[in-house]
């Protein structure tokens, strides 16, 4: 249960972010229209949380995905739904800002 609550939180094993995005990774940032116009990862994609089901047509299965949002609770949310969704290999960037000074 504790190592579950980790990986759905990305509390998991260390993740190295820019071997991801060389495999092709998307980045889904799942905040708001307002809040992703305020500042975001360089090219990602904005889908918010209340519309991931109905947008998963813009998002590839056959790559890595990366999701983030303001500070990692929404992320974990989107996570969890890609994977009952059937995408098996995502991963929780957390908050956008953090991920953003991870990839660079």
């Amino acid at each position: 249960m504790i190592n579950t609550l980790k990986n759905i939180f990305g509390l998991g094993p260390k993740v190295d972010y820019k071997e991801l995005i060389k495999k092709g990774a998307q980045i889904i940032d799942v905040r708001t229209s307002g809040e992703y116009a305020s500042g975001h990862v360089k090219g990602s994609i904005n889908i918010p949380l209340n519309a991931i089901s109905s947008s998963a047509k813009k998002i590839k299965k056959n790559t890595p995905i990366i999701t983030c949002c303001a500070s990692g609770m929404r992320s974990a949310s989107a996570k969890a739904t890609l994977k009952a969704m059937g995408y098996t290999e995502v991963y929780n960037g957390g908050g956008w800002m953090s991920l953003n000074l991870k990839l660079h």
